[in-house]
C-alpha cells in the first residue's frame, strides 16, 4: 500500500482533519488523523493492518508470538494486527496512571512481542507501554503503529515499522504560529494533554 492509498484510506473515513488540534502529547498541529474513526471499518483496518504486517521482515514477524497495545487508541489497531498476523492481541492500561497488563491478559517469561500503536508522535506512550510490557514478562522485539507523526523522529527503542510517515508541524502552546493561534483548540484524542 503506497503513502496515497493510506492517506486514500483516511480520507475516505473523514479522518484526515485540519484545523488546531491538541495532541496527547501536549503539542498542538494543525492537522490530525482520527485513527478510531479510519479503523471503524473492520475491512478497512484488516487492510490497513495486513498492508503494515508485510512490511515487518519475514524473519521477525515470525518470531512475534502476541501483539500488545496500549489502551484506548491502540486497542483496534493492536487487534487488526494481531488478526494480520495470526497471534493474540493484549492491551495496557493506565488504571493509576501508569500501564499495566490488566484483565488476566498474562505474559510468558521473554515472550516475543509486538507493541502496537494508532499514531506515534513523540514516542512517549509507546516507551511507557514497551516498559509495561517487559514489567509483566515480554520482550518486545518490534513496535508498529499506523502513522509516524514524527516523521521518523521518534525513538521508541526498538526496531519501530510505521504504515506512513508524515511530517505535520507540531507547536507548543506558548509558540504557535499566527494562523493556528486564531483558530480554536480542539482535544480529539483519547488522554487529557501532558
Amino acid at each position: 500500500m503506497t503513502d496515497d492509498e493510506v492517506l486514500a484510506e483516511f480520507r475516505a473515513a473523514d479522518a484526515l482533519l485540519e484545523g488546531h488540534f491538541i495532541l496527547s502529547s501536549g503539542l498542538r498541529s494543525p492537522r490530525y488523523l482520527q485513527c478510531a474513526r479510519v479503523l471503524m471499518d473492520p475491512r478497512r483496518g484488516a487492510r490497513l493492518a495486513e498492508a503494515l504486517a508485510a512490511r515487518i521482515p519475514a524473519e521477525l514477524r515470525q518470531r512475534i508470538s502476541a501483539v500488545v497495545a496500549p489502551a484506548m487508541g491502540g486497542v483496534i489497531a493492536g487487534h487488526e494486527m494481531a488478526r494480520a498476523l495470526g497471534v493474540e492481541a493484549m492491551f495496557v492500561e493506565r488504571p493509576t496512571g501508569t500501564f499495566e497488563l490488566r484483565r488476566g491478559f498474562r505474559l510468558a517469561p521473554a515472550q516475543e512481542v509486538l507493541m502496537m500503536e494508532d499514531v506515534v508522535t513523540t514516542g512517549l506512550s509507546s516507551r511507557e507501554a514497551i516498559a509495561a510490557i517487559t514489567a509483566a514478562g515480554g520482550r518486545v522485539v518490534a513496535g508498529a503503529a499506523l502513522v509516524d507523526r514524527s516523521n521518523g523522529q521518534a525513538d521508541i527503542g526498538v526496531p519501530f515499522f510505521p504504515l506512513i510517515r508524515l511530517d505535520v508541524p507540531t507547536y507548543a502552546a506558548d509558540s504557535l504560529p499566527p494562523e493556528l493561534a486564531a483558530i480554536p483548540a480542539i482535544k480529539p484524542g483519547s488522554r487529557a494533554a501532558a
